[in-house]
């Protein structure tokens, strides 16, 4: 059999050691051959690609980002793909794709499939929101960065009695936020799921510097937003690919605060500090599981599926309940939270 890989989207830890566990089970279990495209669904269109063996795949299972490169691909783009997706197959050679990358990627992979590319996708996202797995490798290692970042805060803030709002990733799911929040005793947390009130953010402070602890830290996701009409604040643009651009709520609402407050107030903006880098232990052998599964689906023919994570076991789902929806935080984990803080 002849495999190809690629991976699309924003880079995640963990992409590097799917590749290499896709490459080692392929080769050595099956005797097969896997070359890679490069970056992403753009080098599969343009027929950018190299073999993969096991020298190439030597030394990456720690290593941050990915050897293969990535991009996002317009959405005419992928029709194209679609409408050749035979074709490409044929003229590649390939047997099976194994595209690994986010919600975006697995909805073209979705389409690939369904033009009749066989396809096996693996799901990867630092925001741990692509429904019908519990898990994505990636999350494990943003939300270590995120608490580092909130520990190391706590003490320069309450060293000047500052307030800090350290804005996370999470666009339309707050999970980052709302783990690394806990991990790091943040005093309060901001997700997408529920719009807040600065003014409740606002008593919490004066409460707090009322008792005597003259400082907090904010955690908030990017894609959180105030409640209408709470504050100014107004939704960006919508991108090329479809994405939504985000206004900054970090920095705005540090304005906010310190405003109202009267006390000096800090944006901390982790941004893509929370890709890159090595990967934690839980994200390695989640990717390589992904991977080997990946492959053994592959030579059951058990295409249009994706590798998911259920309790502690690897299953294949069907890559449409993958993009059906996102998976958002549920109400009864934002209430765990409250009752922390």
């Amino acid at each position: 059999m002849r495999i190809g890989v690629l991976t699309a989207g924003g880079d995640c830890p963990g992409l590097n050691a799917v590749i290499r566990s896709v490459v080692h089970r392929a080769l050595v279990g099956h005797g097969d051959e896997v070359i890679g495209f490069e970056d992403g669904f753009k080098g599969l269109l343009e027929g950018r690609h190299r073999k993969l063996d096991l020298d190439a795949v030597s030394g990456i299972l720690a290593r941050g980002g990915t050897i293969l490169g990535s991009s996002r691909l317009e959405r005419a783009r992928l029709r194209e793909a679609c409408e050749s997706s035979k074709e490409l197959a044929r003229d590649l050679g390939i047997d099976v794709l194994i595209p690994i990358g986010g919600e975006g990627t697995l909805t073209a992979s979705k389409m690939l499939s369904d033009a009749g590319l066989p396809v096996v996708g693996v799901p990867k996202t630092i925001d741990n929101d692509i429904s019908s797995t519990d898990r994505t490798f990636g999350f494990d290692t943003a939300v270590g960065v995120a608490t580092e970042a909130i520990d190391r805060l706590k003490t320069t803030a309450e060293s000047h009695q500052r307030v800090m709002v350290v804005e996370v990733m999470g666009r339309h799911a707050g999970w980052i936020a709302l783990e690394s929040g806990m991990a790091g005793g943040a005093h309060g947390i901001c997700l997408p799921e529920r719009a807040f009130d600065p003014a409740d953010l606002v008593k919490m402070v004066e409460e707090r510097f009322a008792r005597g602890k003259k400082f907090a830290v904010i955690c908030v996701a990017e894609g959180a937003h105030p409640a209408e009409g709470s504050m100014d604040y107004a939704k960006g643009a919508i991108d090329q690919f479809g994405h939504e651009r985000f206004a900054g709520i970090g920095t705005k609402l540090a304005g906010e605060l310190e405003r109202r407050l009267g006390k000096e107030a800090r944006p901390v903006i982790l941004g893509h500090v929370q890709r890159g880098g090595t990967p934690t232990a839980y994200d390695r052998v989640l990717a390589t599981r992904f991977g080997w599964h990946a492959v053994e689906a592959a030579h059951r023919g058990d295409f249009g599926k994706m590798t998911a994570l259920k309790g502690t076991d690897i299953t294949m789902v069907p890559l449409a309940d993958a993009v059906t929806e996102l998976k958002r935080v549920p109400e009864n984990r934002m209430n765990e939270a409250e009752s922390v803080f």
